[in-house]
């Protein structure tokens, strides 16, 4: 009936707020088809740069301090927005498909769980190890489609940048954000000027500014979507649905994000569905849902499943950042 809740893992939400979790995986899925149209246009690390450039002002202006220690605004800016993202953009900016590169950044929930055990000191459970095992069996099966038009680099920077996204997992678990909008927004600020620098050292100045003289509507509207779509708009969204409804019935919908990818890249850019790929990427989106099974009484370890990807640090979902 119209305005009747709707059951999710056991919790209730409504059917608007269940679009909205729909409609940011989607916005998040597509994000990858928009990455790779944006690298026509600019070098990757420079459209990194712009990224977190368009994403950080003028917000950083409007949404107040970031309300946790100073060392992890500028920890997580670093791992995540420069070397994840950077990772990322020259990964598919090689030749990784953006579908593909939306499946294999999943991978970042192993290295979560990998990453939590060994600086965290915290004790998986048997359904999370066998949910590594089965997402990681998905990665390697991945792993045969290299060659031809899917370089092995282009999927071990992809790869890489599934590692420096688990890292930034475990250091914004630990800063503990009251607000992961603000906290977004203000990690944003980190980037630009380390991006800008690696950006003049590796693909020039000559390069950059002929890829600004020379811009595009596509490549404009490119920077604008990743920065203002799926960053900030897609944050707001996301951090309304987690204070209204907590962790546990919004985090699924994460596991839509590569079924976006796959299918926007599939059908923007005519990247094949293959029946490597799409057994691929059944045992990836399980492995992570079935990682992701917490018990009746909530732990530690299990918090740290409660991941799924995007190009979007999606933090550490648990009941702790419930206003």
């Amino acid at each position: 009936m119209p305005g009747e809740r709707m059951p999710v893992g056991g919790c209730w939400m409504k059917p608007s707020h269940v679009a909205m979790a729909i409609c940011v995986a989607a916005v998040w899925g597509v994000n990858f088809v928009v990455i790779d149209v944006g690298l026509q246009d600019f070098p990757p690390l420079l459209f990194s740069a712009l990224r977190f450039i368009l994403a950080a002002i003028p917000a950083v202006f409007f949404v107040g301090s970031p309300r946790v220690a100073w060392r992890w605004v500028l920890i997580v800016g670093i791992v995540l927005g420069v070397l994840k993202f950077s990772f990322l953009f020259v990964g598919m900016h090689v030749g990784m498909p953006a579908g593909l590169a939306s499946l294999v950044l999943q991978s970042q929930a192993a290295f979560t769980v990998v990453f939590a055990t060994l600086l965290l000191r915290e004790r998986p459970r048997a359904v999370q190890l066998a949910g590594m095992g089965v997402a990681m069996t998905g990665i390697v099966l991945v792993g045969t489609r290299l060659g031809g038009t899917t370089p092995v680099a282009g999927f071990l920077l992809v790869l890489a940048a599934a590692v420096c996204w688990g890292l930034a997992n475990i250091a914004t678990r630990k800063a503990n954000p009251p607000d992961m909008f603000r906290f977004m927004v203000w990690v944003s600020v980190v980037p630009p000027l380390p991006l800008l620098i690696l950006s003049a050292l590796f693909e020039g100045v000559e390069q950059d500014l002929a890829a600004l003289r020379s811009l595009s509507v596509t490549g404009v509207v490119a920077a604008v979507y990743v920065a203002w779509a799926a960053t900030l708009l897609g944050y707001a969204v996301w951090g309304y649905l987690i204070r209204v409804h907590g962790a546990t019935p919004v985090a699924p919908y994460a596991l839509l994000i590569p079924v976006f990818g796959l299918g926007a890249a599939a059908v923007f850019q005519g990247e094949p569905m293959t029946a490597v790929t799409i057994l691929a990427s059944v045992l990836i989106i399980s492995g992570i849902a079935l990682g992701a099974v917490r018990r009746r009484r909530r732990s530690p370890a299990g918090d740290t499943a409660a991941l799924a990807g995007t190009d979007e640090p999606v933090p550490a979902l648990t009941a702790r950042h419930r206003p």
